[in-house]
């Protein structure tokens, strides 16, 4: 190239030129010779030290997280954790009213001039708590809503009209066409089998759904203890002038002290089907049961009655009487008068939650004036009864939307064991790597030397180095998790800069398969790799775009640390509590406090001679011009 730039040539001589170098490959060939000898660039790897650090966290923040769990976590190397969950109660509006009129409006129904007020006296007849389960996916697995699952709608189960799965004499594209259900010989329950029922409504059966987030044996039931908190869980903080919000930590129990009436305690059956309401039936339509059509369609989750006997006489005391009194006028005045809900799950079992979709239905009844359609004759108005039903929420918002509310998540691990413990916060570069999600601990990670030193980012930076990829490979030690059935790996690692929880991915240049926790940015990775035996081998977390960083435009080598993740692509960080005081940051994401796992890795320190090739390093594949 210098040889053309440099010619004094005319053009057009230039052209010639060009013409005649390419009308024969011998005298091209030649000329290169002259110009450029051997290869251009040299492409290599090279493998640099990593500094890994256990560190114990005594508590981390667990008030308005997204997700909450609720029960116990039994893992095999960090043994037990309790979950609980003590949660501010909301009114559905500010001061409600229950029936049809005000409260104000019923006192005077006496003198006024309306024939239709009276006094509603509104009762309590049930009280219900309800909790959905968090789901795989947004919809259920009948993605057209046609009622069947979308496994038999598959080309295989459509031309072969032979499959019949559920044996009762109707093949499962008869099934669809008709709405029935090709997984339940009587789709209505009426006691005649599909074939031979004329009557079966469309599409009435309750939908399957794919549950997520729940360890434990789903094949029993369990139980859950609801009792009335009496613990006022303040939105703001009184140290800060009431400029900051409050924060709560995982160690701060409130049962059995600030805990009162039980609502419920007893055992819940688990069921991935749809919890279905159908309607009343219209006496004016004789032809037609109405009461065969679905009215709601509940997503699958606990709901449970509440004591027909202290929680119907509570929330009538405190609620329905309350009506247009000064406890029902606003939020605040309500959060401080009914202070919350706390909830409890005794059995090896744990669930997780999204609060802002649960609730508690109130069913109530009330007094109505029928004035017969003669407003101004009341001789032959009747009272009569309606049915109504008022919602109390837990946490409001989410989504795209700030959470409103305040919930509280205590989480107990037993004490770990001593191998474990006399490796967390030791100052030295492990050689195991202690991982556990919650209130459980984190890595610390220095690249290059133990204080993050620059100079070998200056060595690379002198050899004029292009940096193609860079890797940190995290090897399990599949031995320290053992074998047992309960053994749960994490899908996800995830490795941020500890100095400022800021990512080390860069969303413009990462690539996704899909919308969901593990199918973001798949060029960072972090996903767990499975051996042939369906056990975790090692986890790779590509940071070519830091190493960048630091040798292209001098960024800082700052501390990392590693955690796990439920979603990647929410980093948002929350305060935690570390034995080491001296931590720069004391703060971890939100997707690792709602992580109940834990795992095992073989850290940078000494390894056997079996296990140094697991040893944690960084690999660098480079490219240096010659």
């Amino acid at each position: 190239m210098k040889f053309l730039i440099n010619s004094k040539f005319p053009v057009l001589a230039g052209m010639v030129l060009v013409m005649a170098l390419f009308s024969c490959e011998e005298e091209l060939t030649t000329i290169g010779e002259g110009v450029i000898s051997g290869d251009p660039f040299t492409t290599g790897k090279i493998e640099y030290p990593v500094f890994a650090f256990n560190k114990k966290i005594q508590a981390v923040q667990t008030n308005r997280l997204p997700i909450y769990q609720l029960g116990v976590f039994n893992d095999p190397v960090y043994g037990k954790t309790v979950a609980s969950i003590t949660t501010q109660v909301n009114l559905a509006s500010r001061n409600p009213i229950f029936g049809t009129y005000s409260q104000d409006v019923e006192d005077n129904s006496g003198t006024d001039d309306n024939a239709s007020t009276t006094l509603e006296n509104e009762t309590v007849t049930e009280v219900f708590l309800y909790i959905p389960y968090l789901t795989k996916s947004a919809t259920v697995r009948d993605s057209d809503g046609d009622g069947v699952d979308d496994e038999f709608e598959k080309e295989e189960f459509i031309l072969d009209v032979t499959n019949d799965t559920d044996g009762d004499g109707l093949s499962n594209i008869e099934e669809k066409i008709l709405g029935t259900d090709p997984l339940n010989t009587d789709t209505d329950g009426d006691g005649i089998n599909d074939f031979d029922d004329d009557d079966t409504i469309a599409n009435t059966f309750a939908r399957k759904v794919d549950l997520d987030s729940i360890y434990g044996d789903t094949t029993e039931g369990f139980n859950i203890k609801v009792e009335r908190s009496t613990f006022f869980l303040r939105d703001l903080d009184p140290n800060t002038n009431f400029q900051e919000a409050q924060e709560y930590f995982s160690n701060q129990q409130f049962s059995p002290e600030f805990v009162a009436e039980v609502f419920f305690d007893g055992e819940v059956a688990f069921s991935d089907e749809e919890i279905l309401f159908f309607k009343e039936d219209d006496p004016d339509t004789e032809d037609v049961d109405e009461s065969k059509e679905v009215d709601v369609r509940l997503a699958p989750g606990i709901r449970v009655q509440l004591d027909p006997v202290i929680a119907n006489a509570f929330f009538q005391e405190n609620i329905l009487d309350k009506e247009g009194q000064s406890e029902l006028l606003s939020l605040t005045n309500f959060r401080d008068f009914f202070r919350g809900i706390h909830f409890s799950i005794p059995d090896d079992i744990l669930i997780l939650f999204d609060l802002t979709q649960a609730r508690i239905d109130i069913n109530y009844e009330y007094n109505v004036v029928n004035t017969n359609s003669t407003f101004d004759d009341t001789s032959d108005d009747t009272i009569e009864i309606e049915e109504s039903i008022y919602q109390l929420r837990f946490l409001i918002g989410g989504g795209v939307s700030a959470i409103g509310g305040n919930a509280v998540n205590t989480l107990i691990n037993d004490p770990y064991s001593p191998e474990i413990a006399s490796n967390l916060d030791t100052g030295e570069n492990a050689s195991k790597i202690y991982l556990k999600g919650g209130a459980g601990s984190v890595i610390q990670i220095n690249l290059f030397d133990e204080n993050n030193g620059e100079e070998i980012i200056n060595e690379i930076k002198a050899n004029n180095w292009i940096i193609n990829e860079a890797n940190l490979v995290f090897y399990v030690d599949s031995d320290a998790l053992g074998t047992g059935e309960n053994v749960v790996e994490p899908p996800r690692l995830y490795l941020y800069n500890a100095e400022n929880n800021n990512p080390l991915y860069n969303v413009a240049t990462e690539t996704s398969d899909s919308n969901t926790s593990l199918g973001l940015f798949k060029n960072y990775d972090g996903l767990i790799e499975k051996s042939s035996d369906g056990k975790g081998e090692k986890y790779s977390v590509r940071i070519t775009d830091h190493i960048n960083n630091l040798i292209v435009r001098d960024s800082t080598n700052a501390t990392l640390r590693l955690t796990l993740t439920s979603n990647i692509g929410l980093v948002n960080a929350s305060d935690a509590m570390f034995n080491d005081l001296q931590e720069a940051n004391n703060s971890i994401p939100v997707m690792s406090i709602i992580n109940p796992m834990g795992t095992v890795l073989f850290g940078s320190g000494t390894q056997s001679a079996s296990n140094e090739s697991k040893r944690l390093k960084l690999v660098i594949h480079y490219t240096e011009a010659n």
